[in-house]
């Protein structure tokens, strides 16, 4: 059975929007530096260079990217600390 919310209980929000590259990863790596491993932060933004950045960012650094969704305000990203 597939869990209603697979990324479980979110740790912390990280509001981004009115923000542009760099500034949105930016601050989702200090924020997830932040957390603890197994947290999940959700992280809004309107960028639409965040979703290839965030993407990428987490490829990079070992984070698992549980969902990108559309917003009406942009896009929602679910990320779960790995390490």
């Amino acid at each position: 059975m597939e869990e209603s919310n697979p990324a479980g209980e979110i740790s912390e929000t990280l509001d981004c929007i009115g923000l542009y590259c760099p500034m949105p990863i930016l601050k989702t790596r200090e924020k997830m530096d932040e957390l603890g491993v197994g947290e999940v932060l959700e992280v809004l933004a309107d960028d639409p260079a965040s979703e290839p950045d965030i993407k990428a960012w987490a490829k990079r650094t070992g984070q698992r990217l549980l969902s990108v969704d559309r917003t009406d305000e942009g896009f929602r990203f679910l990320i779960r600390k790995t390490n």
